[in-house]
């Protein structure tokens, strides 16, 4: 009698202990489903009940040596989990310190009865035949030299300055010169029988790809994996990447992810975005994950933007990419003004920009950038002028609109009653302009002029060529008819005082982007920031300062120069994670310090009050060690005395949380 087929499968569960890869009978009932790939349920006994699953590998024998556990049941005949994401899962979970089935939760989007079976009933025929176009005959790409698609085809890592202008689709949509860079290479792709993703950071540059890329190939090779797509349309969108023929793949981040057949390239977009980093455990970056995709399935590599990241000009320093810019010199007219005296004075809008405004708004629209969405963002106390906080929480205090009650930006609770607690005053003063109060006072300051907002709030993506005042925050920016006439860039001094490593980069990004949407010669006009950072937008050489910040954190051994790990939990297993840290493999460890539960973010997680948290600096050639160990540390800690209790099931929180390269740790 033959021996039993045995399946691998990688379970569904929350439980760090079981992140492996179980063995199980296949039953004979089951010969014929249980193939790699699919979705099974499978017998649980840690849990006592069944989990789900997906089968990673089928074989002849099994490593566990006692009496194997039967599969319970296929789920469903689609090979859902590609071994090339699998692979993948695995090696981003062993990087992040992190779970395989926490990879897959993102990489495999829930299933769809209905849209599956419709999708099994008309499968194509497999393509691997099928005539292609040969890259030779494809055009290169427009305003670089022929060596980036040379480079791109040849497999290549590049880095690639987007050129800052608009440009205008076949369908008469103004999009970012950028999005058709990234769609002409994927196209090259495709000609070449070769899939590709492209990763952008939200809608609105999604949309804008999305109506490049209808310039460049067939509606049929394009799917869409966006995370506001109904789940019937993402689920549908990711069966058609799992095809056996091209396609372009196109999305946010859990893009990198998808399936993908003959994958040939790598795109993404303004990576220093944070919309790049995942909010979910393992936090994993989609730059990091597409470096490890694109390692592991040899196809090229782009990181298209109009600043270059500290992490990639690090790789650029290295020779691991190469750098890739326009053909011709094509920057915008940059104006820097003095230093504002305070937001509240006059001067947050000097006369050169409303000089620069007047005259643009004769031609068309006019977009000003503020810092903050709302009316006034923040309070303070109007006697002693110290920052208002909320009295149940202890965040900040803002205002919606003119004449309303103060409310916190934390719980959302209203202010009634409020008193400082320095001098005990009941009455705020406004010290910050969001959006709402900036297209206020524009309005009374241009009457008869269109006023539109663009925030989180009010979803704006496009504006016609007609005068207008745009007041958009930072990231919300739409794209005007033939680009914008004048560019106000407002509040400098309030975005740079952002505590976080990256701010300045955070700033020079936001600004290029904007700027890279005003007309050719329309002047953009920097309102109160002066130094490197400023002269860095006027003379348009972002590479030039990324790599001086890169040299200024080799000496301070920040990151991207080494690598970080945060390790925040109680100040036992906090301690302990540490003490089991090879001393060789790690630079050194700062604190542990107290962490404020207030201050721990949603994505974070709730923290104990007693919580502390340590930082981990290493080295980049010990990643592989250190990720190790603390996964370790994470595994005793939720295995030690945590028994669920027996009312609803209820499991205590974590004691140890593990983190690696949090971009805002320091």
């Amino acid at each position: 009698m033959p021996a039993a087929r045995v399946a691998r499968v990688i379970v569904d569960t929350p439980l760090p202990q079981l992140d492996r890869l179980f063995d199980y009978a296949i039953p004979e009932r089951l010969a014929d489903e249980a193939v790699p790939g699919v979705r099974v349920n499978v017998p649980l006994r840690t849990a006592g009940r069944l989990a789900g699953g997906y089968i990673v590998e089928v074989t002849d024998h099994a490593d566990f040596e006692g009496d194997l556990s039967e599969l319970e049941s296929v789920v469903s005949a689609a090979r859902v989990l590609t071994p090339s994401v699998a692979t993948l899962a695995r090696r981003i979970a062993d990087r992040s310190a992190g779970s395989a089935s926490d990879v897959l939760r993102l990489a495999v989007p829930p299933r769809m009865v209905r849209v599956e079976k419709a999708w099994l009933a008309a499968q194509h025929p497999r393509a691997e035949d099928a005539d292609v176009i040969p890259v030779a005959e494809r055009l290169p790409v427009r305003g670089y030299r022929d060596d980036l698609a040379a480079s791109v085809d040849a497999a290549g890592r590049i880095a690639v300055d987007a050129v800052p202008r608009l440009a205008r689709t076949g369908d008469g949509t103004w999009v970012g010169a950028w999005a058709v860079t990234m769609a002409e290479l994927a196209a090259r792709r495709l000609a070449s029988g070769r899939s590709a993703i492209l990763a952008v950071p939200d809608y609105r540059d999604l949309d804008q790809l999305q109506a490049a890329l209808a310039d460049a190939v067939e509606t049929d090779a394009i799917a869409r994996v966006d995370a506001g797509q109904s789940n019937p349309d993402r689920y549908r969108a990711f069966l058609r990447c799992l095809e056996p023929r091209p396609v372009v793949v196109i999305g946010n981040r859990s893009a990198v992810y998808a399936p993908a057949y003959r994958l040939g390239l790598i795109a993404l977009w303004d990576d220093s975005d944070p919309l790049h980093v995942e909010p979910l455990a393992p936090y994993a970056h989609s730059r990091d994950v597409a470096l490890v995709r694109a390692e592991a399935e040899g196809c090229g590599l782009a990181f298209v933007g109009h600043t270059r990241s500290i992490e990639v000009q690090r790789l650029v320093d290295l020779g691991w990419l190469t750098a890739h810019a326009p053909e011709r010199a094509q920057s915008p007219r940059v104006v820097v003004t003095a230093a504002q005296a305070g937001e509240g004075a006059p001067s947050r809008v000097p006369a050169g920009a409303w000089r620069a405004a007047r005259e643009g708004l004769d031609a068309g629209p006019v977009l000003v950038q503020v810092a903050r969405p709302g009316y006034a963002p923040v309070v303070a106390c109007a006697q002693c002028r110290e920052a208002a906080h909320c009295s149940r929480c202890g965040g900040p205090l803002g205002q919606d609109r003119a004449g309303a009650a103060p409310s916190c930006r934390w719980c959302g609770a209203i202010a009634t009653g409020w008193t400082c607690s320095n001098c005990g005053g009941t009455r705020v003063r406004l010290v910050s302009r969001g959006s709402s109060r900036t297209a206020e006072e524009l309005g009374r300051a241009f009457p008869g002029v269109r006023v539109v907002v663009s925030d989180g709030e009010r979803r704006v993506t496009a504006v016609d060529d007609r005068p207008a005042l745009v007041v958009a925050t930072r990231g919300a920016e739409p794209i005007a008819t033939s680009g914008y006439r004048a560019v106000l860039l407002l509040d400098g001094e309030r975005m740079l005082a952002r505590e976080s490593l990256n701010v300045a980069e955070d700033c020079l990004r936001w600004w290029s982007n904007a700027a890279s949407l005003a007309a050719p010669g329309a002047p953009v006009v920097l309102v109160g920031v002066s130094g490197p950072l400023a002269q860095a937008l006027a003379t348009w050489r972002q590479p030039e300062y990324a790599s001086a910040q890169l040299k200024d954190r080799r000496v301070l051994r920040f990151p991207p120069a080494v690598r970080v790990a945060t390790v925040t939990g109680t100040p036992k297993a906090v301690g302990d994670a540490v003490a089991a840290l090879d001393p060789q493999t790690v630079i050194d460890v700062l604190g542990p310090t107290p962490v404020d539960p207030h201050a721990t973010t949603a994505r974070q997680g709730s923290v104990s009050s007693d919580a502390v948290r340590a930082i981990v600096r290493f080295e980049y050639a010990h990643g592989a060690a250190v990720a190790s160990a603390l996964r370790s540390s994470i595994v005793r800690s939720a295995t030690k005395g945590r028994k669920p209790r027996s009312d609803r099931g209820y499991r205590p929180p974590p004691t140890l949380r593990v983190r690696l390269d949090d971009p805002e740790v320091v």
